[in-house]
Order: C-alpha cells, then structure tokens, then sequence
C-alpha cells in the first residue's frame, strides 16, 4: 500500500490476529495516533487499515483512517468508510466532527486563491463573500484561528448577512475541531465577547 511492505503488514495482522490481539491492537491504535499526530498520515493510515483487516469491527480504526483519508485528499473513502459504518454509532461525536471536516473540504474545492480573496478584501474590507470564501480556504490550510476571525469580523461588519451564514459557518467549524481545540475555545470567546458587547 505504501511505506510498509506487504510482507511487513502481514506479520503485523498475524500479531494482532494471534491469542493477544486486544492488547495488541491497542498498541497499534496507539501508534496510529502517534503517526497521525506527527502528520504521517500515509504510514498511519496502513497501520488502521491492517487494525481493520485483522479486526474489522474496530471503531477506533474505522475513525482513525477516515481521519487520515481526509487529511490526504481521499475524500471519497472517508464518506465511504463513515457511511458503512452501524446506524447507532452516527451520533458519535468522533463521526460528527469527521463528517463536519468532510463537508468543509467539500466547501473548499471550489474556492479562489488566497492571494485574489486577500486583494478583494484589501480593496473592500466590507467584502464579506471575501472574507467567507477566505475563511474556509484558511480552514483547509489548517490556519484555524485566522479563518475564524475572518468569520468573526463578517459577524462583527453584518450580524445577520446571508441568514446568519457566518455565524453558522463558525459553529460548523467548531464542531470539526472538536470542543477542547484551541481555536475552538479562541472562536468561542471571540463569539462570546461579540454576542454580548
């Protein structure tokens, strides 16, 4: 598949496979977690789909390998792996979040350059369709707290532009970074000093 040779992935499955797969595969999610924290996504994303073949009703494995197809473009296989997935664990918040990053890269495909967007901004500061487009291209990039002050100074201009379409744009972004994300919790008080100034 990748950096691993198949040789080394067999041996891998046969190890988790054996009479102390739980353990086993709990040092592998372990590592897959390292990998994707280091932005290895390739490798981890082997190492989850080995976790799977040998078990393959591994929920961590199944989230942590959409994680990694997300991250490295494979759009389509995260959708895919999400939608196979049992009707109760929908609710997940592990799913919630890996759907919200689905539906942001899907925004993000048809933007501009951020060059163009920051000159549309720089000569119309009161730009806003700019500023949103901008804001989701920081957000692809993984430039979290930029683009939720390119949202927050929409909502600061025009509270109620496009239906409250900032606003809503920023809790969806929330929910793709997680609660405990920093810009998660600088976009929550930044929201909060505003709403209630």
């Amino acid at each position: 598949m990748g950096a691993l040779p198949e040789s080394q992935i067999k041996e891998f499955i046969e190890r988790v496979a054996g009479p102390a797969g739980g353990a086993e595969i709990e040092a592998a999610l372990g590592e897959a977690e390292a990998l994707v924290e280091q932005g290895d996504f390739a490798q981890a994303a082997e190492l989850y789909a080995a976790i799977l073949a040998a078990e393959p009703d591994t929920f961590k494995a199944v989230l942590g390998l959409a994680r990694c197809d997300i991250a490295t473009g494979n759009i389509d296989a995260a959708k895919a792996l999400l939608e196979a997935l049992p009707a109760e664990k929908a609710n997940d918040p592990g799913v919630t979040a890996l759907k919200a990053q689905i539906a942001l890269a899907d925004q993000a495909a048809d933007l501009g350059e951020e060059g163009e967007l920051r000159a549309r901004i720089e000569s119309n500061p009161r730009d806003l369709d700019a500023r949103f487009e901008l804001a989701l291209l920081l957000n692809a990039k993984d430039q979290r707290e930029d683009a939720a002050d390119q949202l927050l100074d929409i909502f600061r201009m025009n509270r109620s532009w496009e239906d409250d379409k900032a606003r809503k744009q920023l809790v969806q972004f929330f929910e793709a970074w997680g609660p405990t994300d920093e810009a998660t919790l600088y976009g929550r008080r930044r929201l909060s000093s505003l709403l209630f100034a």
